[in-house]
């Protein structure tokens, strides 16, 4: 199976500006192909992630990735999606994202040998061009009309667009056309909302060359849950690749709790298993999903992706504890993750080291009544161990790293104490 033929198999393909031409290049030589993103924050979310992790497969077929991240067109703002204009962000803003999503994207590639990945900044580029030599030099070759028939475009028109937005499209057709002839880039790989600026490219390159020069673009169906809600949210928002906004072990957990009737597709769309290796959890599901096997690998393959080994093992580790309660195992930093979002309490004064009196104050109980009645029926654990005297205090023991204290009340009420 080539890797066009993969690439089906696996549901990434959605739109192919010239299927057959795209194969017949790839069949005969090893090309550079490029993937961008706007840095609209300092850290990209899994929302991102498909196009990339395509360049990537190309990358292992040998083919050459140009990684870009834009600075200039991030500056600006893609009018793709939105009812109105995108909030101007300065352009220190834009660099420290810039930055910040260099960092996560290095993750994914390799950068030395002979197709090792380039990182590309169209800010380099666009910012020495003057507005004369951008409207002459390139403008000149894009028509208002061919503009206006772009549906990014056409949708804006009742509700408003403002030139800055308009010339967007141009912006993005400069890079293509820029990496065209400085790193001979013959594939733009984005999104499928991003069809209408890679076939702007594609017109640019032709008119500012012969008729014979040939480019592709190739995009990439938008990624959805078989319940009909939007992929890439959990409880707590957007799940980032930086590893301060979503810890590795909420990344972790984010992945292995997808459902049975989404885990296959993702497993095609963003891991590097083998079509055999899918298949056969693919069976999993179907024979056996109480084991949970597929969302199990899912979970590590994109853990370790992202985050790197010792971030995976870190976040089975956490996963472990908390499904077993015996939580005394981990270290403080471990507790940060794992416990991220989970009411917390700070002690104020030695005597809510006591215990009843703890409960009461950090309204794990209700009442002191309720907390005697809770603790004497075994219903709370200290650092998972339960604790049935009334008059137990805390100990110096009992607080982990001289950190936290972890109280929990029944099976899964939990409670982080602070120090």
């Amino acid at each position: 199976m080539n890797l066009l033929e993969d690439l089906k198999w696996r549901g990434i393909i959605y739109q192919q500006t010239d299927e057959e031409g795209l194969q017949n290049l790839l069949d005969n030589e090893k090309i550079s192909l490029y993937c961008g993103t706007d840095p609209t924050a300092d850290s990209l979310h899994i929302g991102h992630l498909v196009p990339f992790l395509t360049l990537r497969r190309f990358q292992q077929h040998g083919h050459r990735p140009l990684v870009l991240v834009g600075g200039a067109t991030g500056l600006i703002g893609d009018p793709s999606g939105k009812s109105e204009e995108r909030k101007l962000q300065t352009i220190e803003a834009v660099q420290k994202n810039v930055e910040g999503i260099k960092k996560q994207l290095a993750a994914i590639f390799e950068f030395e040998g002979e197709n090792g990945a380039v990182m590309v900044n169209n800010y380099d580029w666009t910012k020495p061009m003057s507005v004369i030599a951008f409207l002459r030099d390139i403008g000149k070759h894009i028509g208002v009309n061919y503009l206006l028939a772009k549906d990014t475009i056409a949708s804006r028109l009742e509700t408003g667009i403002s030139f800055t937005e308009f010339t967007y499209t141009i912006l993005q057709a400069m890079d293509f056309n820029h990496l065209y002839d400085h790193y001979n880039c013959k594939l733009q790989v984005g999104g499928s909302d991003q069809w209408g600026n890679i076939t702007s490219g594609l017109e640019l390159i032709r008119k500012m060359h012969d008729e014979e020069t040939k480019a592709f673009g190739l995009t990439i169906p938008l990624v959805t849950k078989s319940d009909g809600t939007k992929f890439g949210k959990s409880e707590g928002g957007a799940v980032w690749l930086d590893p301060e906004r979503t810890t590795p072990y909420e990344f972790y957990q984010f992945w292995i709790n997808t459902a049975d009737a989404d885990v296959v597709k993702y497993l095609k769309l963003f891991t590097y298993l083998s079509r055999e290796e899918i298949e056969q959890l693919e069976a999993s599901v179907q024979e056996e999903p109480h084991l949970r096997k597929a969302q199990k690998t899912l979970a590590e393959e994109m853990t370790r992706l992202i985050h790197g080994e010792d971030a995976l093992m870190q976040a089975i580790k956490i996963s472990e504890a908390l499904f077993s309660g015996d939580v005394r195992s981990l270290t403080a930093a471990e507790i940060k993750q794992g416990f991220k979002d989970v009411p917390s309490y700070a002690l104020q004064n030695e005597e809510e080291n006591n215990l009843v009196e703890l409960l009461v104050a950090a309204k794990i109980s209700p009442s002191k009544r309720q907390a005697r009645e809770d603790i004497t029926n075994g219903a709370i654990a200290i650092n998972g161990e339960k604790v049935t005297d009334t008059a137990y205090s805390l100990l110096e023991t009992d607080k982990i790293e001289g950190q936290f204290t972890i109280v929990r009340r029944g099976k899964k009420k939990y409670t982080l104490i602070k120090y």
